[in-house]
């Protein structure tokens, strides 16, 4: 996946390092020549322009982009790159920073932003949920708990499709705490049926996340506990 970041800044630089980790394309694109800390995202791409100019989205490379995240520290421009990016290149997912919360209402549709959000770790989220279904995303990390919250959103042709949740053997230490499906909330118990594009969140270990995907992602076996 491509992404295009606008605001070399300390949030999109966090954002920039966590999408390399996780294997996917950064370009990092701000108008400072200060912002400009090759060093420490030696791993992106870099660019010296005004993201809020149609031509500098143009040598971004914005027709090849699979998100633009707008993580500027100025409300106003992040509006401005989400919408060229919308109109002008149509870019399929725009993320956008709200640096002030009065100016939340302004950031939807009709500005170009899909999704508004503040944090670092929660940008990213949503980054890769938007187009990474069969693929588990990291939600956040408990500090006080060495554990993590992930999402998988299950893809059609999963093993645990039509199963249902008393019937898997999930990893240790890994906990099924909701599902989402049709944009509702649902408690899982051991009877529901997990169906194809539910969004799964669990909580579990860092060293079961690898178990986790496996067992989710199509060609896994889950082997049905007995019932």
């Amino acid at each position: 996946m491509r992404v295009v970041i606008a605001g070399a800044g300390s949030v999109g630089r966090s954002i920039a390092r966590e999408l390399l980790d996780n294997g996917h394309e950064v370009l990092l694109v701000d108008k400072s020549p200060a912002a400009m800390k090759m060093g420490s995202v030696p791993q992106a791409e870099w660019l010296l322009a005004d993201a809020c100019e149609v031509a500098s989205l143009g040598e971004a490379g914005l027709d090849s982009a699979d998100v633009v995240v707008a993580a500027t520290g100025d409300d106003k421009a992040n509006l401005v790159v989400s919408l060229l990016a919308k109109t002008e290149y149509g870019v399929p997912r725009t993320v956008a920073r709200v640096n002030n919360p009065k100016n939340e209402w302004m950031f939807d549709e009709a500005w170009g932003v899909d999704v508004a959000v503040s944090t670092p770790r929660l940008m990213t989220a949503l980054v890769e949920e938007a187009v990474s279904i069969g693929d588990l995303v990291r939600i956040f990390t408990f500090q006080q708990g060495h554990a993590n919250m992930v999402e998988f959103t299950l893809p059609h042709d999963s093993p645990l499709t039509g199963t249902t949740v008393g019937q898997v053997p999930w990893p240790d230490d890994t906990v099924l705490v909701g599902i989402i499906r049709e944009e509702r909330p649902i408690a899982p118990t051991p009877d529901d049926a997990i169906e194809a594009h539910d969004e799964l969140l669990f909580i579990t270990v860092p060293e079961n996340e690898e178990a986790l995907r496996a067992l989710l992602a199509p060609g896994g076996a889950p082997h049905p506990a007995p019932r």
